[in-house]
């Protein structure tokens, strides 16, 4: 059955929910870190990279770079507005979080989070928080960005007035006052793997305020604290954050002097925690929370009907039935429940992963969310591009391997999608609604 998934709460035009917790909220937007150095004079201007790879187009759905020259545009804002749910929010953020990627160079990219200088890691992701903000509580004001960058200086100011003394110590000294500061006087710790994700771990804004957060925003806050530091002329030898890799470490800073090789795998570079944050939101708002031992995708096609069943004999009832449940969901226009995932969610998530040059899969999985939504001809679109893009796509930016059934579920899909372009107009079968409208209260 081809679902249309797309449904939105009342436009009630609430206050947002993220941005009620209290009057540092609401904090006058100041100047931006390096504008201010309380210790020290400031650096020089950091010069603009060269070799910009992603271009956004603010208002507008921006095209997908990485993956050829295609006159493709995003889907989300546009079907959210022709419903007359208001995306002016939306759009501002994802034109703010653009302007932030623009500054990715080849050599940006695989720069670790601890020493990057050309791209303000809190402010995108924060962009990001503002805009599925704004996709969901329909807030007739945005998310304060700026006071929430606030917040983040205000760490660094904070370790400032509380550990002076450390800046004289040795470095082993600076570094554990440092972990202490984040981790005793501060209070963050790192969410739960064992319980269903909070999505308040998932966004920056909400970790500042509920210091609960995921490891890759724990390492970003981390991140911003150092260069902070740095810029105020505060830290004068080389450090590195240790990204755990596990289910419960936390991460933390050590003096780059006394690395082992090991430590290599436990580096954060600003691509691999800008597709962290994302694919962390992608996983949690999928649609399709059925049955984790498959992909997303497959998950997604087995709701479609893409797959063998025969494969899947031993399949349980629960999750048969879950199956069954999310497409019954989806066919109503219902939104969702977190435990139940998120359309819009996850396909703004989709969408800025595409736009930061992921890999490939991606697209494809971008293809069959467009494909439950009812649009088959852009599904078809990026399925296509998908093909092409995996054939010439670095290897190693493609997962180790795609499985039987992925490769069938992509063909199958293709097929069938192909199938629905030979009928005139691309009209959907008689029984398929738009749900863009439904006003329907999510279960």
């Amino acid at each position: 059955m081809m679902l249309n998934s797309f449904a939105a709460a009342p436009a009630n035009h609430s206050p947002s929910p993220w941005t009620s917790s209290g009057p540092s909220f609401l904090l006058p937007s100041a100047s931006r870190r390096h504008h201010h150095f309380p210790f020290s004079s400031p650096p020089p201007p950091l010069s603009s990279p060269s070799g910009n790879r992603v271009s956004c187009m603010s208002g507008s759905s921006p095209n997908p770079p990485l993956y050829g020259t295609s006159e493709l545009k995003f889907m989300l804002h546009d079907a959210l507005d022709s419903s007359g749910i208001d995306t002016s929010h939306a759009r501002v953020a994802r034109a703010g979080f653009c302007s932030q990627i623009k500054n990715l160079s080849d050599i940006e990219r695989d720069t670790s989070i601890s020493i990057n200088r050309c791209v303000d890691l809190g402010r995108a992701a924060l962009f990001v928080a503002a805009e599925d903000d704004s996709l969901v509580s329909h807030s007739s004001v945005p998310l304060p960005v700026d006071a929430f960058i606030e917040r983040l200086d205000d760490l660094s100011m904070g370790y400032c007035s509380y550990y002076s003394s450390s800046f004289n110590s040795s470095p082993d000294h600076f570094l554990d006052s440092l972990q202490r500061y984040v981790y005793v006087k501060k209070g963050f710790h790192r969410s739960s793997a064992s319980s269903l994700i909070d999505p308040r771990a998932l966004y920056l804004h909400s970790v500042l305020t509920h210091r609960t957060g995921s490891a890759v925003l724990l390492s970003l806050i981390y991140s911003e604290i150092l260069k902070m530091l740095r810029l105020w002329g505060l830290l004068n030898f080389d450090v590195e954050i240790y990204y755990p890799r596990d289910l419960n470490s936390l991460p933390r800073v050590y003096n780059k002097r006394r690395s082992k090789e090991s430590d290599q795998l436990h580096i954060l570079t600003v691509q691999a925690l800008l597709e962290e944050i994302l694919r962390d939101l992608k996983v949690a708002f999928w649609p399709f929370q059925h049955n984790h031992t498959k992909s997303l995708f497959l998950r997604a096609a087995d709701a479609a009907n893409c797959i063998d069943k025969s494969d899947f004999r031993d399949e349980s009832g629960f999750d048969l039935a879950s199956s069954k449940a999310a497409q019954y969901r989806l066919d109503r226009g219902v939104w969702t429940t977190v435990r139940l995932g998120d359309m819009r969610r996850a396909l703004s998530a989709c969408e800025r992963l595409i736009l930061i040059g992921a890999d490939p899969t991606e697209l494809r999985d971008y293809s069959i969310l467009l494909y439950h939504c009812g649009f088959f001809m852009q599904s078809l679109q990026y399925l296509k591009l998908y093909v092409e893009s995996k054939e010439s796509f670095s290897r190693e930016k493609l997962p180790n391997s795609l499985s039987r059934l992925e490769v069938d579920a992509e063909e199958k899909l293709m097929i069938r999608l192909n199938l629905i372009q030979m009928e005139e107009g691309w009209s959907r079968p008689s029984q398929i609604r738009n749900f863009l409208g439904n006003s329907s209260e999510p279960w």
